[in-house]
């Protein structure tokens, strides 16, 4: 079972301060203020959503929105799915997922910070929505039953994991055979390193963690997913993307690969020696700025 490390108490404590934030209406956090890049053009936030989709979801929903897409969209949702959404924030994939699933299906949230967490109770309460459930728990070690979901959803928050091998792990334990993902995250290039991800932006700024297309890839692949697909969607900083990950859980699923799941798969605390001191390495490029 994953251990939580460094890297969670930095991710906790940055998105608490949005949460809070978000709670009393404004975008002062320093998570919140990275949205843009240097022309003002949104990279992260409630802003890359259809308008008309957020109609009746609680405005603090999309404040504490800091995702870099749509992941309800990704997955193709439909009636009577359950789904999971990992790191799920103020709420706002959560609410438009129990949307789409209808009163047949259901919306699970997990997140470990408690200020995300009653904020997403506070928005799902306030936009009506019933067939919800946030629960407390890293994504390293889910807190759910194997087998016990249709569709894993999220929001540009893999990158944050310290052990995205133990993330692809648990998610094709919770799916159900034939089960999918549909996750928004950022990807960076094949061509850069480790450091030079980190050189361009903070790891709790969702740039020095982000995987590469090919270790996306292999590590899905590791975990036992077939139909891997991954698309870049925007630019986040030079050489790394918004991209949408879609997957399929085989009706034959044989397991992970724990070897080559490991070698897939790069450690941030070892690979980015920033991860003590953020600042030392924040290189603060277009979006995801510390």
């Amino acid at each position: 079972m994953s251990v939580e490390s460094p890297i969670h108490d930095q991710v906790r404590a940055r998105y608490a301060e949005a949460a809070l934030a978000a709670g009393v209406g404004t975008t002062d956090s320093d998570a919140q203020s990275s949205c843009c890049d240097p022309a003002g053009k949104a990279v992260f936030g409630g802003s890359l959503y259809d308008p008309a989709e957020l109609a009746g979801v609680p405005a603090a929903a999309a404040l504490a929105s800091l995702g870099c897409g749509n992941p309800t969209a990704v997955a193709a949702l439909r009636p009577g799915d359950v789904v999971l959404d990992l790191g799920s924030g103020g709420g706002i994939d959560v609410i438009l997922s129990a949307r789409r699933v209808g009163p047949t299906g259901r919306a699970i949230g997990i997140d470990m910070t408690d200020e995300m967490l009653n904020l997403a109770r506070r928005n799902a309460a306030e936009a009506g929505a019933t067939n919800v459930e946030f629960v407390r728990g890293t994504i390293e070690a889910l807190p759910l039953d194997d087998a016990s979901v249709d569709v894993v959803i999220s929001n540009c928050v893999v990158n944050l994991s310290g052990d995205k091998g133990a993330v692809f792990a648990e998610i094709a334990r919770v799916l159900r055979p034939g089960g999918r993902i549909g996750i928004s995250d950022v990807v960076a290039d094949d061509t850069l390193s480790p450091l030079e991800r980190a050189a361009r932006g903070s790891f709790t700024g969702c740039i020095a963690g982000a995987l590469s297309f090919g270790e996306y890839r292999a590590g899905l692949a590791a975990a036992g997913f077939d139909d891997v697909v991954i698309d870049a969607t925007h630019a986040v900083a030079d050489g790394l993307h918004g991209a949408t990950v879609r997957a399929v859980k085989p009706l034959d699923w044989r397991g992970v690969d724990r070897v080559a799941l490991a070698t897939a798969v790069p450690d941030p605390i070892t690979a980015i020696p920033m991860i003590a001191s953020e600042a030392e390495a924040c290189g603060c490029g277009s979006g995801g700025c510390c």
